[in-house]
């Protein structure tokens, strides 16, 4: 009845709205995480297709030969191993970052914060504090994956493939490292304005329970 219908309101208000941008940017950061994860590089760097490229192009290394083949796939699991803790600590920040914003919407949709106004200035604090440990958060991102790169194993096997005719080794970020960074950098934004619009949702609130007649 209007219990529902004021509920479904809180769907269309700006809070709501950033909130549920949020949502959809930690899930991109989610999935460019998992990306970064999933690629150890080249065709090894493909698990779902492995048995693909195996079967059609006569082995995952098959413009090597003894003990070079050898080198290659040693060379490319140290390099996933190394990439592997970076990729999970993104995920699982990732992970938090998009449930944080679906439980917000749960409390909204419950009306929570008219019934407790205190509660905005809570999560103002949250995404103030959120927002701020975003910066630190993809400094060590990038930092971490550029000393990756720039290790010995990286170059050693950027160089082995190479000289293979190989292209798409190269010890730089790729794409979906690019993107997650990018994308971190926008929900930091988006927090600061949901802080902002949680401010003035409080004053709105605050000022509503001052004249009850008036509703």
């Amino acid at each position: 009845g209007s219990l529902e219908r004021r509920r479904c309101l809180y769907l269309r208000t700006g809070r709501a709205c950033c909130q549920m941008v949020e949502v959809l940017l930690a899930a991109l950061i989610l999935v460019c995480s998992s990306v970064s994860c999933g690629s150890a590089g080249g065709y090894t760097g493909l698990p779902a297709l492995g048995g693909i490229y195996y079967y059609q192009y006569g082995g995952a290394y098959s413009g090597f030969s003894g003990a070079d083949g050898e080198r290659a796939q040693q060379l490319d699991q140290r390099f996933y191993l190394l990439k592997l803790p970076i990729a999970r600590a993104a995920m699982a920040v990732g992970g938090c970052l998009l449930v944080f914003p679906c439980v917000l919407i749960l409390v909204g949709v419950l009306r929570v914060p008219w019934h407790f106004p205190a509660w905005l200035l809570i999560e103002c604090a949250l995404y103030i504090v959120i927002a701020v440990g975003t910066v630190p958060a993809l400094y060590y991102f990038l930092h971490s994956l550029l000393s990756v790169y720039n290790s010995s194993v990286c170059k050693e096997r950027e160089q082995l493939y190479q000289s293979k005719g190989y292209q798409g080794f190269w010890c730089s970020l790729h794409g979906a490292e690019i993107a997650a960074g990018l994308l971190g950098c926008m929900a930091a934004m988006a927090y600061l304005l949901s802080a902002a619009l949680a401010v003035r949702d409080y004053r709105t609130v605050h000022e509503q329970k001052q004249k009850p007649l008036q509703l």
